[in-house]
């Protein structure tokens, strides 16, 4: 982000060292460790909806209020399961650099987390789970590909996601 503060890169380098540290401790295992990471913010943001589109969009516009992205989009596919986001203007861009030029592919997304957070405390998911993130430094998106699994029946339910 060009308009980046002292204080922003003060807390990406807090961020990115912490992410860096747990993933040598737990390689791959620690995305997992870090989905609760952000969900305390939009806890408190009184978020409402009675479906998944209701609460997606009213967790981006929060975000959006709050600054922390400039524009989010989003799909659902996967026989329901992808949740597909594409974020733009996030203050943790340069964290996710600082972690890939340190030979760490970035797996941790606040914003991801805390959409995936309201969609299990609102509508009472099952699970869901961060599956992939792709960082575009050039551009400075992100894009996510999530799980969501509403029911426990959808749960090991097997989609391809490759034709998404």
């Amino acid at each position: 982000m060009g308009n980046e503060t002292d204080k922003d890169r003060y807390y990406n380098h807090l961020l990115f060292r912490m992410e860096q540290l747990l993933y040598h401790e737990l390689s791959d295992c620690a995305s997992w460790k870090t989905e609760l990471i952000g969900t305390d913010f939009i806890q408190t943001q009184d978020i409402q909806g009675a479906n998944e589109k209701e609460i997606i969009d009213a967790c981006i516009a929060r975000l959006k209020a709050a600054g922390l992205a400039r524009d989010i989009t989003y799909s659902i596919g996967g026989r329901g399961i992808l949740l597909k986001l594409k974020i733009a203007g996030c203050p943790h861009m340069l964290k996710e650099t600082l972690l890939r030029e340190s030979g760490i592919k970035p797996y941790s997304c606040l914003a991801t987390n805390m959409i995936l957070d309201q969609l299990i405390e609102k509508l009472g998911y099952a699970t869901t789970y961060v599956a992939d993130l792709k960082v575009d430094d050039q551009s400075g998106e992100c894009e996510i590909r999530a799980a969501i699994y509403a029911t426990p029946q959808k749960i090991g339910e097997v989609s391809d996601w490759s034709k998404e």
